[in-house]
Formats: structure tokens, sequence, C-alpha cells
């Protein structure tokens, strides 16, 4: 797979050159992109990377504060598309990380643009998530073994036919309070399949899939990641009230939706049984299977999802949640090894 990235990254900087000299007003790459792919480029000539991604600045300020992570000294990151990806080292395990920002079209983009560009091996993503799971509390943090896409809706009129294909419907009238009273207009909600495409299936042929699952082997080795000492405070005065655990193989719910609402944070439980809600996980292990590559995902718990009294904790805990799913990550890094 190494050598096939290269050659082709080598291919496409011939290519470019070309057209750059030969046509330049109809072919004007920017520069910076140029010299980018230069860059990348010698970095692969190095490769593979294990590719790492979380999702806002402060996941990675608690993945830079655990000090794990050493910069390359020749090339320690490469500006490309608006965003930086750092290439270094973890343990001596060598690691392409990037930032990809909110939501399941950043996640896709920028996981995409890890596997073309750079010779990876796999990929590890983390970030903190709401917890929609009453067994465990805000600090703890678990690595799923399957991931659903359930913001793929249906979304019909009252009096409509729901689609039979659909995995679950939400009827939007059964949460009027009082219970009852009136139309609600608002119908029916019925979840969808994703439609997921993939180097193993035909090509130009899209299968039905709800459950994205992580890979098996990286699970395995996690799970000797549990009894691992967590942070428990954030400062001497901020603490929880229990000492966080790691847990291995439960479910997780992804969609464009910043859950904080119980009765929605019901409804997933009840009908999906997931433990975590997030906006990006689904589409970074999608993106990652449908090219071939291993991935694991870790989602340090920062909030309740609507399941509090009073006003979030993403605010007080979110930083906590983050530095222990960093940790967390450094640790099965290396166990890799």
């Amino acid at each position: 797979m190494a050598a096939k990235l290269v050659t082709r990254c080598s291919l496409l900087m011939q290519v470019l050159v070309f057209f750059l000299a030969v046509v330049p007003d109809a072919f004007a790459l920017p520069l910076n992109r140029l010299k980018s792919l230069t860059v990348i480029e010698e970095v692969n000539r190095r490769g593979p990377y294990l590719g790492l991604i979380t999702v806002i600045e402060s996941e990675e300020n608690a993945f830079f504060a655990t000090g794990a992570f050493k910069p390359h000294k020749t090339h320690p990151f490469v500006d490309l598309s608006g965003r930086r990806f750092r290439v270094g080292k973890i343990h001596g395990e060598k690691v392409i990380y990037v930032r990809c920002g909110v939501g399941m079209v950043n996640a896709a983009a920028a996981t995409q643009q890890i596997l073309d560009l750079f010779d990876i091996k796999g990929i590890i993503h983390f970030g903190i998530a709401g917890n929609a799971n009453d067994s465990l509390s805000i600090g703890d943090v678990i690595i799923p073994k399957q991931f659903a896409h359930t913001g793929i809706w249906d979304w019909v009129n009252l009096n409509s036919t729901m689609n039979l294909s659909d995995v679950v419907h939400l009827d939007i009238a059964s949460y009027n309070v009082p219970k009852g009273e009136g139309t609600n207009l608002l119908g029916h909600i019925g979840h969808r399949n994703a439609e997921f495409y993939s180097e193993l299936g035909k090509p130009n042929t899209a299968q039905p899939l709800f459950w994205a699952e992580t890979s098996k082997h990286w699970l395995h080795l996690a799970a000797n990641l549990e009894g691992m000492e967590l942070e428990q405070c954030v400062n001497s005065s901020l603490c929880l009230p229990h000492k966080p655990k790691l847990v291995v193989g439960l479910r997780g719910s992804t969609s464009n939706i910043f859950v904080d609402n119980a009765a929605y944070r019901k409804f997933l439980v009840r009908n999906f049984h997931v433990s975590s809600v997030d906006m990006e996980s689904a589409a970074v292990v999608m993106t990652s299977l449908s090219n071939g590559f291993p991935v694991i995902v870790f989602r340090g718990l920062s909030d309740l999802a609507g399941g509090q009294s009073g006003e979030n904790a993403i605010s007080k805990f979110g930083p906590l949640a983050a530095l222990n799913t960093a940790k967390a990550v450094v640790q099965f890094i290396k166990t890799l090894q």
C-alpha cells in the first residue's frame, strides 16, 4: 500500500508541474498548495503513519497537553485546504494528526484527505461526546464497537405512509404535552440506512448500512486499557463525584445535531441502545472502512446530552473528558508497538 501511494503522489506531482509549465492560466494551482504536495511526497517516504483525527480546539489542546506528541524536526506540519496536518511520533510510532472541525462533512472530508494524500496504515479518531447511558458517568471514556448515522431521515406529513425500509420511526405527536392534545403537524420521522460504498464491494453500487463497525483487532487490543488511570478533577476545587473508567464495546450515535434534549436522548437509547452521541464518529468510521483501512474511536463523555437537570455540563467537564480521551489514545498507541 505504501509503495502504491508514493508512486501515485509522485505521478500526481509530475502532472501538476507539467500543467503549470504548459498552461499556467488554464490550470492555476496556488503555489502554496504545490509546495504542500511536495512536502507530502517527502513525508510519505518515511511512512507509513497512523492517522489521528480530533474535532475541536479543546480536544487538540488536551492532546498536546499529554506531551506525548513529538513533532518531526524537518517537516513538523503541512498546511493544505485550510487544515494543518502535523507530522511526528508518539512513543516511537509515526503519526499524522489533524483537527477536522465540527460535523460529518468536515469529518469525512478530513478523513478522505488524510487517506488519499498520506501513507496511512489506520485511523484513530478521538474527542468528546454526550453520554446517553445512565450506567456511565461524565469523564468516562468509551471505545464503541459500532456507530450509526442517525441523521438520515424520511420526514413525512402526519397522514403519510412511512417507508417500510426505515430502521426506526419517531412519531413526533407522541411527545405532545399534554399527551394526545391537538394535532402535531410535524408528523413522523423515519431513520434510514446510509448508502455505503466500499473498496471490497461492487463499483458504483451502494450497500445499505446502519451500523458501521470499528476494527475488531484494534478493539481487542483496546480492551487491555480497561482499568487504566483517568483524571477525576478539572482543578483542586472542581472534581467528579466518581473515578472515571474506560469501557470498550458499546454503541454510538452520530448526526449533525448537538443533542441536549432528554426526550430525544431517551428515544435514541430505547431504539438504538447507544451510549454516546456525537457529530463526527460515524463519518470517520464509514470513510475509513470505505477505503479499506482499520479504524477505532475513543470518545470521552463530557455531558448528559440533555439528561441533566439544569445547564449542560460540557463547559465544566469538556476539557477533562478531552484529556482523559487523549490519555487513552496515547496509551493505545503505546500498545501497538
